[in-house]
């Protein structure tokens, strides 16, 4: 078999699916699903999220210069999707989907979704004009965690949340674990240290 080539778009999948919430100054709120975010950087914590113009969250992010990543679950798939497929300009996304406002921590206007494992508060540090989308660099001033995923000894089950991905206009639940971090390289223990089953 050949390989075809097509012309540039972003074919990068996957991608991280969530819904991010933020406000304007008069307290008008909303909730947008976005695909186009990632990590930028680790010290300071950073991260983007990729916004056009026309959407009806923009003029509140670049209004309060805030945002929440709540990251998303095979439980709140459809909130997920219905959230990127209407508009807040016509409905109230939080009546419809049932979502539940809670309060952010270090942010004055943005509220995090109550029902998210993680809620990641964001301030915009610099708007991006792209293109079709505009990209809002932003730091991350405090992550919320849901104590329900926190096991003995303080770790965090991240993993254990039922996580959401996109891909090619598609949502999929993480799959099994293939291995950690490293395990490519990590070496094996000769036979006779390793504990008998």
């Amino acid at each position: 078999m050949g390989r075809q080539v097509w012309k540039a778009g972003n074919m990068l999948y996957p991608l991280p699916a969530v819904m991010v919430s933020t406000a304007d100054k008069k307290g008008n709120d909303n909730i947008i699903t976005v695909a186009w975010t990632g990590t930028v950087c680790t010290n300071p914590a950073m991260l983007y999220i990729s916004v056009r113009p026309e959407r009806y969250s923009y003029h509140m992010l670049r209004e309060s210069g805030e945002f929440v990543v709540n990251l998303t679950t095979e439980k709140l798939a459809r909130a997920t999707d219905w959230c990127g497929a209407r508009s807040g300009r016509d409905k109230d996304k939080w009546k419809e989907t049932g979502l539940t406002r809670g309060k952010a921590e270090k942010l004055l206007y943005a509220p995090v979704i109550c029902e998210s494992p993680v809620n990641i508060e964001c301030r915009v540090t610099e708007v991006k004009e792209l293109g079709s989308h505009h990209m809002f660099l932003a730091e991350v001033l405090a992550v919320q965690i849901d104590e329900a995923y926190m096991k003995e000894g303080g770790k965090f089950e991240l993993n254990g949340t039922g996580l959401l991905a996109y891909s090619h206009g598609e949502y999929f639940s993480l799959g099994k674990r293939l291995g950690k971090f490293g395990y490519s390289v990590r070496k094996r223990r000769p036979k006779a240290d390793r504990p008998l089953s």
